[in-house]
């Protein structure tokens, strides 16, 4: 079957040579001077927001698709609640997401529900085998039904377009879709939650500790009341384990992610960072190894003046590394209203135009079987934080097993213990060279029971993206 071809009519609407176009699903076509007609399932902050961009410039995004894009249909909990001054009533209502994408007059569902299953899911499948394009931001249900979900939308010669399921306003899919799509991709890493970068960010700047910080993020609304799933690393995992299909054409496999979130990082950790050159940002990492994907989530040390390390505040980062174009790297706000409408509206424009891809950025049937390449294998440095003893000997015990696993030590910070310390315990913090990532927990383990240090070394990942 051809999903993908020139449709006449749309032909010559952009004017652009080499642009793949689609038809409209089970042969439907359109002028590309109708309208394209939108049913909102959700009307919460990107909702509005999305309300909010089509009334800025629905004129703009005629003259650049060739159709009219309105919203017709919407849905959410409730009916009366304020939106953004947008007058609700002009929409045909419905109470539930799957009558909208079943019942009302419309192209296109537009679904910012969220959740991985229930609704979103449920509203989602009616929408596609209607024969009608989606639209979401919803990285749950994606990390856990991608696959299924493009097939379906494949059969239906459908678009399922998910910008702004990943970093907000960054347009990473459409680069790894499009962009990148005469490379091997080996590499795709980045800051994926903009939450844990604003704690990061803010106890190195201002010297507070992470509870602190972490109540701050609640209050001004950066992070949820329970804020686990943000900073537990699960947010960051659901985008990497999309990008991950995306860049290496292997089916999705969120659970194969090893996952590390920010709650133990110190203030210390922090300041001993910044003294040896480094910062600390959580980060989401997946490497093609030749011999399976390396998935993974965790707090790292990036060296100053790397270009991620500068990344601040709610702003999320993405670099890309490809065969033929090096290293792209894409940076802007991770989340909010208008960033996260402004990703979705540019996925509606894209059907507007008949713009139609495989969602996973080939036909789902062609995808790889993803093959995990195990964590203990992974190779790079390492942030060790410990406490001694100040007795004579201690160091030289840590030195013997780093050596009896292979590992080398880069630098040494010692520092003094406090003067009101009765146990006369003192901070060292290590760098280590390269080394794999076994011989790192064996030694940790090693250190930890045979008494060396006070309570078990801390350890960060060290990245220099070289």
């Amino acid at each position: 079957m051809r999903l993908w071809h020139e449709t006449p009519a749309f032909a010559g609407v952009t004017g652009e040579p080499g642009v793949t176009r689609g038809a409209e699903p089970k042969g439907k076509q359109m002028a590309a001077s109708s309208v394209l007609k939108i049913g909102l399932a959700g009307l919460g902050t990107v909702g509005v927001g999305v309300l909010d961009l089509l009334a800025a410039h629905g004129e703009l995004l005629e003259k650049r698709t060739g159709r009219r894009i309105e919203v017709t249909a919407v849905c959410a909990r409730s009916r009366n609640k304020a939106r953004g001054g947008h007058d609700i009533s002009r929409f045909q209502w419905f109470d539930d997401p799957v009558a909208l994408a079943r019942e009302a007059d419309i192209d296109l569902l537009v679904e910012l529900i969220g959740g991985a299953d229930g609704p979103a899911k449920a509203a989602v499948e009616a929408a596609l085998a209607a024969g009608r394009h989606v639209v979401t931001a919803n990285k749950a249900l994606l990390a856990a039904h991608g696959v299924g979900l493009a097939e379906m939308a494949e059969r239906a010669s459908g678009a399922l377009n998910f910008e702004a399921a990943v970093a907000g306003g960054i347009p990473i899919v459409k680069t790894l879709r499009e962009g990148v799509a005469g490379n091997r991709v080996r590499r795709v890493y980045g800051i994926l939650n903009g939450t844990c970068n604003y704690i990061l960010t803010t106890m190195e700047r201002e010297g507070r500790d992470f509870a602190d910080v972490l109540k701050e993020a609640q209050e001004l609304g950066y992070a949820e009341a329970d804020p686990s799933f943000d900073i537990g690393g699960d947010d960051a995992a659901h985008k990497l384990a999309i990008l991950t299909a995306l860049a290496f054409g292997v089916t999705i496999s969120a659970g194969d992610i090893y996952v590390e979130g920010i709650e133990a990082i110190t203030l210390d950790d922090i300041r001993y960072a910044d003294e040896l050159g480094y910062r600390v940002k959580l980060l989401g990492v997946a490497v093609d190894t030749g011999e399976g994907i390396e998935q993974r989530v965790h707090p790292t040390l990036v060296p100053k003046g790397l270009p991620i390390a500068d990344i601040k505040g709610v702003f999320n980062a993405v670099e890309v590394r490809g065969d033929f174009v090096d290293d792209l790297m894409l940076s802007g706000r991770g989340a909010g209203a208008h960033p996260t409408a402004s990703a979705v509206v540019a996925d509606i424009a894209d059907v507007a135009r008949g713009i139609i891809l495989p969602p996973l950025g080939r036909p789902a049937a062609t995808l790889k079987p993803f093959v995990k390449a195990p964590m203990r294998a992974h190779e790079g440095g390492y942030y060790v934080a410990m406490s001694l003893r100040d007795e004579p000997g201690q160091m030289a015990a840590v030195a013997r097993v780093f050596a009896d696993e292979g590992i080398s030590i880069n630098s040494i910070i010692q520092k003094a213990r406090p003067a009101d310390d009765e146990d006369k315990v003192a901070p060292v913090i290590l760098i280590t060279h390269e080394t794999l990532e076994r011989a790192m927990r064996e030694a940790i383990k090693r250190i930890a029971d045979e008494g060396i240090s006070v309570g078990t070394p801390r350890t960060i990942r060290i990245e220099r993206f070289d």
